[in-house]
């Protein structure tokens, strides 16, 4: 009979996604695990494929629509079958995940009731029903206190979630909360917020709600670093591998989130608990033309300069290709992003949460410069420090840029470990 194939899960706690692209369209004869759909989830483009081998009925999602967990996606039928067998179909359904096929819901009873109803595993649990109501309404704690504010009847309103649940956006549009723009003074072009800018919204958002942040600031002098730069990348030109300064900067980095390492944690809220991370997973801003990236190198304490390097460029090229893995951006301690590239100079760089630090490289200049009590001219460049000030004070943050500083302007002590 034929299949409703929902949103499986993902992994890594994702519970939507932008339907990106589809690969097949109705009446398409597909086979199992052969790849019918792009999501876009969390700053990376996943390919989810077909539970089973059939012919594509009909297709509920269009691209740009957000799809949820355990929504149907599109629906499957066998040879013979037709999608009005999709009605008599029973309640049970099964989708996908990455790895394998995954029970997605049951049928339970309602005690006492004598009915059956449908239960999606991979949302959670549903909210008990409230008091008054002749059925039992799927919405979670958070939708049906947005009912309340906005005054809806949250009985009365069709959900468009898993099983018939009741969405925040389905409560928006029963209050006329939703499609209602301001009127314009003027020539306006309007754009739904999707994809990769609306992953960038949500994210700085909740950094910003989240985070107690501060910003510090300060110039360093990186004439003997520069220099260094130039000459290795002669002798790197053969291997094909662009030394830039940021794998500098991440060893530095590094080297001093040693000595604090109050900037190399983050907070676990549930337990209220600091928790310092003893490895280095250092995230790099990379701009696309969707907007801006951050990949994760893994481990580089244990990486040379060349490989830092070498890394860079493969997961820089990945992600402005958007063929980069999600398993690539997660992870992450700290956060480098370097605006200096595009002419930038100092910055208020946000934390990439749950990250409690965050450095910012600004445009190398040459400036006058005091050195040895002479005036000479030098290389310098301007770098910005936001740390979250929940977890360190301003007196450590300090010290970290101090520390980060010496590194850059004396680059033989990044090949000295006790330094």
């Amino acid at each position: 009979m034929p299949h409703d194939f929902v949103l499986p899960d993902l992994g890594e706690g994702i519970t939507e996604g932008e339907v990106r692209k589809w690969l097949v369209k109705k009446g398409d004869a597909v086979e199992e695990h052969q790849n019918v759909l792009e999501i876009e989830t969390d700053k990376a483009v996943v390919e989810v494929p077909s539970p089973r081998k059939g012919t594509v009925l009909k297709i509920n999602k269009e691209e740009g629509d957000i799809a949820r967990v355990g929504e149907v996606l599109m629906t499957i039928a066998e040879e013979g079958e037709t999608a009005e067998a999709t009605a008599e179909a029973p309640k049970k359904r099964e989708s996908v995940s990455v790895v394998g096929v995954v029970p997605e819901a049951e049928e339970e009873e309602e005690a006492g009731t004598g009915r059956r109803r449908e239960s999606v595993s991979v949302v959670g649990s549903i909210p008990e029903e409230e008091e008054g109501e002749k059925e039992k309404i799927l919405a979670t704690p958070a939708v049906r206190n947005c009912a309340k504010e906005l005054g809806v009847a949250i009985g009365k309103i069709e959900g468009s979630g898993p099983a018939g649940s009741v969405t925040r956006e389905d409560v928006r549009k029963a209050a006329g909360k939703a499609g209602k723009p301001a009127a314009p003074y003027g020539a306006e072009v309007r754009e739904p917020m999707r994809g990769l800018r609306r992953t960038i919204s949500k994210n700085l958002t909740m950094s910003q709600k989240t985070t107690a942040f501060v910003t510090g600031m300060d110039e360093v002098d990186i004439t003997e670093l520069w220099d260094l730069r130039e000459r290795e990348n002669k002798s790197l030109a053969d291997k094909k591998v662009h030394l830039t300064f940021l794998p500098f900067f991440i060893k530095a980095v590094i080297h001093a989130l040693a000595e604090h390492p109050y900037l190399n944690a983050s907070i676990d809220p549930e337990r209220e608990e600091v928790v310092v991370k003893k490895y280095y997973h250092i995230g790099i801003a990379v701009d696309t033309p969707d907007g801006l990236m951050v990949p994760v190198i893994k481990e580089c304490d244990k990486k040379t300069i060349i490989e830092l390097a070498d890394e860079l460029q493969e997961l820089s090229k990945k992600a402005r290709e958007r063929k980069i893995k999600l398993e690539e951006m997660k992870g992450g301690t700290f956060t480098i992003t370097n605006y200096g590239h595009f002419g930038g100079t100092f910055a208020t760089p946000i934390i990439n949460y749950p990250e409690s630090a965050i450095l910012g490289t600004g445009r190398i200049s040459e400036k006058p410069w005091v050195k040895d009590g002479a005036i000479v001219i030098r290389k310098i460049l301007p770098v910005s420090l936001t740390f979250d000030h929940r977890l360190t004070d301003g007196v450590d943050a300090s010290k970290f840029l101090t520390k980060v500083s010496r590194y850059l302007e004396d680059p033989a002590l990044l090949f000295i470990e006790s330094a």
